[in-house]
């Protein structure tokens, strides 16, 4: 009896694969971003390059000031969700620019323009290495100072900055802006809102993609972002419009994610690492955020104490892109480094 039960688990389990698998069914289909135009002006102060990362590179642009005289500091920027760096990245990288500083701006492996198979893969831990791969990159040009370099990342990245600020103490500052820094927190945001369902519905989408990988199928996309209701990774009010604000510069942003991205580490707890930072951090708060608990930040804040500067303003998450708190934004981060640099 015991073997026969034995026997019809493992097929059920077996159908189970073979549906979530191979049926045509599960497929999703995302919301449409309208991408940018390949006429859009190149500024004077940018050049593209190409970083060599295991067997593949990292496509990224190199924004450096007028007449340098000798080595500058550099801001090095990093993606949110999905990002790309044709979005919004150039907007805050000219502005750096404009006060000396130098900037790179790049995508991720499986994004945008660099390299890397399958495509659109989120792994935080080679997000992280492809940063600190930026990092080694700006230290070997000569004309920037390897001891003025300033990590900055937004919303999903906002964590990298700090936890590789914790292993390199060369590291000059941090800025961090509407992070994700308590996974807890953030996940609780979206199980009041979305419930359990949500998340078995996430773990079976990530099933099919890597089940599809091993017997050598097309990558199963998971939407990026969609409507409120909908399935996607990110599904608050405003998300999808946030979106389509943002990435209406980009060219290459695509609405979908790897599933099997859902199965894979994301790198350590940036609360656990946090003690190590010896450098200033700027945390910038979207108080009104739906995409990430706008408590996110107050246990890593604690933990800098002295360390962390927090700036909060009453606006979501994807406010602080664009317009009057855009401005508000971008000139803390200008006294920031500054005051850094």
């Amino acid at each position: 009896m015991a073997i026969q039960i034995f026997v019809i688990i493992i097929g059920l389990v077996l159908c189970y694969l073979a549906v979530v698998i191979f049926s045509p069914f599960l497929s999703i289909e995302a919301e449409v971003i309208n991408k940018g135009h390949k006429d859009k002006r190149t500024p004077i102060c940018r050049q593209n390059i190409n970083i060599p990362i295991d067997d593949t590179f990292i496509s990224g642009w190199l924004y450096l000031p007028e007449d340098i005289v000798k080595p500058v500091s550099c801001v090095i920027l990093s993606n949110g969700f999905c990002g790309t760096k044709d979005a919004v990245l150039e907007d805050y990288a000219l502005k750096f620019v404009d006060i000396g500083v130098a900037a790179i701006t790049y995508d991720y492996r499986y994004f945008g323009e660099s390299g890397g198979e399958p495509r659109q893969l989120i792994n935080g831990i080679k997000q992280m290495e492809d940063l600190r791969a930026v990092i080694d990159y700006a230290r070997n040009q000569e004309n920037i100072d390897e001891n003025k370099i300033v990590l900055w990342s937004t919303s999903a990245a906002g964590r990298y900055g700090i936890i590789i600020a914790a292993e390199d103490e060369k590291i000059a500052g941090v800025i961090s802006q509407c992070p994700s820094l308590d996974h807890g927190k953030d996940d609780k945001l979206i199980y009041q809102r979305e419930g359990i369902g949500y998340f078995l519905k996430l773990f079976m989408h990530a099933q099919r993609d890597k089940g599809r990988s091993r017997f050598g199928l097309s990558t199963h996309f998971i939407p990026a972002v969609g409507k409120p209701g909908s399935f996607a990774m990110l599904n608050a009010p405003g998300a999808l419009e946030g979106y389509r604000s943002l990435m209406s510069n980009s060219e290459h942003f695509i609405n979908g994610i790897c599933g099997r991205s859902m199965l894979m580490l994301q790198g350590p707890d940036v609360a656990k690492v946090a003690e190590n930072v010896k450098c200033p951090v700027l945390i910038l708060v979207c108080e009104k955020d739906t995409t990430v608990s706008p408590d996110s930040y107050k246990k890593v804040a604690e933990i800098l104490g002295e360390k962390a500067t927090v700036i909060k303003y009453p606006v979501g998450h994807f406010d602080i892109y664009r317009g009057e708190f855009f401005s508000k934004a971008i000139n803390e981060q200008l006294s920031f480094l500054k005051r850094v640099l």
